[in-house]
Order: structure tokens, then C-alpha cells, then sequence
């Protein structure tokens, strides 16, 4: 692939892989950094070919390394990852993926950029904000949305992360479709409380009250209404199966992971959101499951729980990279 043939690939894909490159370029990758960004290529094509591409500019991160000056794009990557800023880092970030995908699928062609959001969190933040229509929405961590009302549609769309829906209308404003939008699609809620997640492929609906009428982008005739204590993931031509939820699947609100037999890998990728860096969890001691009641102001506890409570330690390669694996006597 030349340089010019930017490939259609979509936001966040693009984003992640200039993550994986950033920490490559760190001079401080691991075996076990190496094994992460093995798997998260192999997990779907368009992230072997996010790659591939910036493989194939690589000469352009020369040219950006004689700009940055003698640090290099190494110490760009390197002061990105370890900055305490969230928004620095993301902002880091966010200009390399400009530097290689302009273009690329028009995301970055859109009305609105992607990261010039209305309303975003950082890194481990919680926010919770009412709209003019009474519309209560909740931002978990490393979210951002857009918020677009006007005279005949009330539309939030989610850049990136996770949302607590509790739509509102104001007495005597005009009645106006509500809609939340995502990467693969629209949701348009029947008065109700609901929960959107952003995810690297897909969006994942959990909803608590009401209903939710779900439209993927690419397959409009397979819409669904998805109702009160159940869950679907979408993807743009396709909805899954309902699966049921309880109500602990909206602990995060209350900045808490209510964890009940939960996979060890699955409760580490979870509190990952909640930190800065990257937290992975050794297929070794994947399977373990843990209970209980985790607030996520401090992840560094959460961890010391773990470890008391399992046969496992964390071994960190720097200060923001660390692995959950099999205690070592």
C-alpha cells in the first residue's frame, strides 16, 4: 500500500494503532507488551491494516521526528505516555493519527472534528451534566459527546467511551425525537433510562427503564426495540441477541465495579478504563474469577484487593504499564 492510499479505516481503530506505536516507540515494550499487540491485531482485519499503514508512511514519522528536534518521535512517544495530563496525552495522540489517516474514511472530514467534543471526561473521571430539554446524561471515564439540538431533533452523539441516558422533556417545549448516535448506528429511546458504550467495533445498549428502538447505519431494515433488563451490541449491518443485565451493570455511575464471579481478564480490562496506561491480565490466570464491591476512585487499592484476595501479583514495566499474572513465590 502507498502512502497516498490512505485506507477507510475507522476512528478509533486508527487512534488505538497509533497508541500500540507510541508505546513501541517508548523504549519501553515488554514480551508481554508485544504479546497484547500481537492479539489486538489478529482481532479483526481493520486493525491488521491500521498497521500495515502506518508501516508503510513510516517515513513520515522520520520527518516528524527532525521537527519534534534531537528527542526524536521517540521522546514524543516516550513524554506522551507518561505525561499525568490525560488531554495532553490524547491530544499527542489524536495529531499523529491526523499526521497519517487525514482522510481516511472522512471522519476527519466531518461538520464537527472527532475530538472537539461538547462535553468530555478524562482518564478515571465521572461527570454528570442536565441538558436544556431536562435530559440527564452521565460521562464515564474517557468519554467525550457531541450535543446537537435544534428545532426538530434533540442528538447526542458519542465520540468515544460510555453514557447514562435518563431523557427528560420540558413542559410545553415542542415534542422533538431524541437521538443518540454512535459509530455504528442510531438509538432513539421511548422515554427511558438507558446506558451507550462506545466499543473498538461495536456499541454495546444496556437498558434500565423503557426502551430503546436500535438502527444500525448500514442495515436500517433490521432495526429493534431492545427493552427494560436487556443488553444488545450492534454493529453497523447487524444487531445481536438480547442477553439480560441487572442492575450492578450500572454501578460505574456510582464510580463502583460490582463484580460477581467475574473472569480475572474481563475485571482487569474493565479497570483499565479507569487508569492511565495500560493494565492487561496474563492469559494465565485469565479464567480466576473474583466477587465483590471495587470503588474506582483509587485503582491502586483495587489491585492490593486483588492480589490479597487471589494467587496473583502486578508487575509493572514502567509506572503506566503493568500486568496482572501468577504470583511468584
Amino acid at each position: 500500500m502507498s502512502a497516498s492510499a490512505r485506507p477507510d479505516i475507522p476512528e478509533h481503530v486508527a487512534l488505538r494503532a497509533v497508541e500500540w506505536w507510541m508505546e513501541m516507540q517508548s523504549g519501553e515494550s515488554s514480551a508481554e507488551h508485544a504479546a497484547a499487540f500481537d492479539r489486538w491485531r489478529a482481532e479483526h482485519p481493520d486493525h491488521d491494516r491500521a498497521w500495515q499503514h502506518i508501516a508503510s508512511v513510516s517515513q513520515r514519522f522520520k520527518g516528524l521526528a527532525r521537527t519534534l528536534g534531537p528527542a526524536g518521535a521517540q521522546g514524543a512517544a516516550r513524554a506522551a505516555l507518561t505525561n499525568p495530563a490525560a488531554a495532553k496525552r490524547r491530544a499527542g495522540i489524536k495529531a499523529l493519527a491526523v499526521l497519517l489517516f487525514v482522510g481516511s474514511g472522512g471522519w476527519l472530514a466531518r461538520e464537527h472534528a472527532p475530538w472537539r467534543a461538547d462535553l468530555s471526561t478524562a482518564v478515571g473521571e465521572r461527570r454528570t451534566v442536565t441538558l436544556a430539554d431536562g435530559t440527564r446524561l452521565t460521562l464515564n471515564t474517557d468519554t467525550a459527546i457531541d450535543v446537537r439540538f435544534s428545532s426538530t431533533e434533540r442528538r447526542i452523539r458519542l465520540v468515544r467511551g460510555e453514557i447514562m441516558v435518563a431523557t427528560g422533556h420540558r413542559d410545553g417545549a415542542p415534542a422533538r425525537p431524541f437521538v443518540v448516535e454512535t459509530a455504528q448506528g442510531d438509538l432513539q429511546p421511548l422515554g427511558t433510562r438507558f446506558a451507550v458504550r462506545q466499543m473498538s467495533t461495536l456499541t454495546r445498549l444496556d437498558v434500565f427503564e423503557g426502551a430503546v428502538r436500535v438502527t444500525p447505519s448500514d442495515a436500517r431494515d433490521r432495526a429493534r426495540v431492545v427493552r427494560a433488563g436487556q443488553r444488545v451490541r450492534f454493529m453497523r449491518e447487524q444487531v445481536d441477541a438480547v442477553e439480560p443485565i441487572d442492575d450492578n451493570d450500572a454501578a460505574w455511575t456510582d464510580g463502583l465495579i460490582v463484580a460477581s464471579g467475574m473472569r480475572l481478564d474481563d475485571f482487569v480490562a474493565e479497570l483499565d478504563r479507569y487508569r492511565r496506561g495500560r493494565l492487561s491480565c496474563d492469559p494465565a490466570v485469565a479464567g480466576l474469577r473474583i466477587s465483590g464491591t471495587f470503588p474506582l476512585a483509587d485503582t491502586d487499592r483495587v489491585l492490593q484487593a486483588v492480589t490479597n484476595t487471589l494467587p496473583v501479583e502486578v508487575v509493572f514495566v514502567t509506572r503506566y504499564w503493568g500486568t496482572v499474572r501468577a504470583a511468584r513465590s
